[in-house]
């Protein structure tokens, strides 16, 4: 009698179960929710003219934006809700912060007034157009992330991205403050309140909006570091150089961002042709595939 007792009370705890969620799965969406949260308040701090700390809230974003996948593979937690949770919060830290950012630095803060002097109507209608296209690029990159999550993808497809990822087109659009406020003002260049006053500057700052953009939902290649395997013979070189970079995060932040930021879009090209390279070379190896390269590059 006492294990058909056992059974029951085992069978009515699972079946009480059901209808319950383990702690452990709420544990990334919270984590992804914190980064929405710091998004929103960079959104804030941007409004305001306070834009380091809105640079600090976006920072705040990005190690959790990182973080949170990670501990649902680490929890085994993953699910839809969270795929879902963190395109939105992506949406909101990577497309519409750096948008606000971008739009009320490049036009004089929340007054429109740079040096004393207002901003044309004009170059603010017409830096809020550029604003809202990197951020619906972001948008649009997203939303095709994730319908190809879904697709089976070609093998010479799995050392890279389609397009920028959004968190490096976050950093991207956010280079030229990051390399004006490191760099302005040292010996030989001129100051913050002089580069602004060119007549180049917002257009500058509008070009990034769109090139960035543009990079983010295009279909070119980009690498992705988490496919990347180092051969032993470079694994001291390599944290060497890890170390070095962390070395410099902590000696001067902004500044190691920017010129990590450089080097990454110097990387675009370079990328390009190696996976032309590798391409070809799935097509020589395997010609019934050439049908199927030509049609995926065609849409």
């Amino acid at each position: 009698m006492g294990r058909f007792r056992l059974r029951g009370r085992m069978r009515r705890n699972r079946e009480g179960r059901k209808g319950s969620v383990p702690l452990r799965a709420m544990v990334p969406n919270l984590v992804t929710s914190l980064a929405a949260c710091a998004g929103i308040t960079s959104i804030s701090l941007s409004c305001e003219g306070r834009f380091h700390q809105a640079l600090v809230a976006l920072l705040i974003a990005c190690v959790c934006d990182g973080m949170d996948g990670r501990i649902a593979r680490l929890l085994k937690a993953s699910s839809k809700l969270g795929a879902e949770l963190d395109s939105l919060a992506d949406f909101v830290n990577f497309g519409v912060a750096p948008a606000i950012f971008m739009f009320f630095w490049l036009t004089g803060g929340p007054a429109h007034v740079i040096d004393g002097a207002a901003v044309s109507p004009r170059l603010v209608r017409c830096v809020l157009g550029c604003a809202l296209f990197y951020a619906m690029c972001d948008c649009f990159r997203l939303a095709r992330f994730n319908t190809m999550l879904e697709e089976e993808s070609l093998p010479y497809w799995k050392h890279y991205f389609t397009g920028i990822p959004a968190p490096g087109g976050c950093w991207l659009v956010l280079t030229p403050y990051l390399l004006l406020e490191s760099f302005a003002g040292a010996v030989g260049l001129p100051t913050v309140g002089e580069i602004v006053k060119e007549p180049w500057f917002p257009c500058f700052g509008m070009g990034m909006l769109l090139f960035v953009g543009t990079l983010m939902a295009s279909r070119l290649p980009t690498i992705s570091l988490k496919s990347i395997h180092i051969p032993k013979r470079a694994q001291r070189f390599v944290i060497a150089l890890a170390l070095l970079l962390v070395a410099f995060l902590f000696i001067d932040l902004w500044t190691t961002l920017a010129v990590v930021g450089a080097l990454y879009l110097l990387t675009v090209p370079v990328t390009m042709v190696t996976f032309l390279r590798g391409r070809a070379r799935y097509e020589r190896e395997s010609p019934s595939a050439a049908k199927t390269a030509n049609a995926e590059s065609a849409t």
